[in-house]
């Protein structure tokens, strides 16, 4: 996992960020974007795709990551802009803050499929990076931990849903709370199956 660090690190690239997001799928909830600085000096053992941890295992290493990374950066974008740019341009843009709100130098981005024009300082994007990039890895994790918190809250803001399983993903069981409920405040209006009850209920309406 820390094979493209310690190549980039040969290379005389001192501070490397790992960069990755999570939330591109589900329809409702904000998009988070996360990234870390590791420190080569302590090596973090188990950091893996978020999604292929328990959330145990998950809860450990985002504890170890904040105490152990030189610098990290978690940043949320709202549902609503999510709505008005569209998901490929948010999460372009929740990747470039978080690496420029960093407050600390970055020699080169390390970044998981997306490519960022706007950043101008050297970088890869690869693709499965949260499966190849230890950096990555550590980005992912704390994107996820953080959204899962944060849908936890909005499980009991708006209950129903069951965001506090579901995270705001198009399961089965969020589709029938959302035929059933209708849309909520932090839906997003422009993922079909919520713009199709929008579009029912404005008929019911008129």
């Amino acid at each position: 996992m820390y094979k493209h660090e310690q190549a980039l690190l040969k290379a005389g690239y001192s501070y490397i960020a790992g960069c990755d997001e999570v939330g591109r799928g589900p329809m409702a909830g904000p998009l988070v974007c996360a990234a870390v600085i590791l420190n080569p000096a302590y090596r973090i053992d188990g950091l893996n795709d978020s999604k292929k941890l328990s959330q145990t295992r998950r809860a450990f290493l985002y504890e170890q990551i904040k105490t152990h990374a030189i610098a990290y950066r978690v940043v949320f974008i709202d549902h609503a802009v999510v709505d008005e740019m569209n998901i490929y341009k948010a999460t372009q843009l929740g990747l470039l803050k978080a690496i420029t709100e960093l407050n600390h130098r970055v020699d080169y981005a390390l970044i998981d499929a997306m490519p960022i024009p706007k950043l101008d300082i050297p970088k890869e994007s690869i693709i499965k990076g949260d499966q190849k990039s230890a950096s990555i890895a550590a980005a992912s994790i704390l994107a996820k931990v953080e959204r899962d918190q944060y849908m936890g809250l909005m499980a009991s803001k708006y209950p129903g849903y069951g965001f506090e399983r579901n995270k705001g993903y198009p399961t089965k069981e969020h589709k029938a709370a959302l035929i059933k409920l209708g849309a909520c405040e932090i839906h997003r209006k422009s993922y079909r199956p919520v713009a199709d009850v929008l579009k029912k209920q404005l008929q019911l309406e008129v």
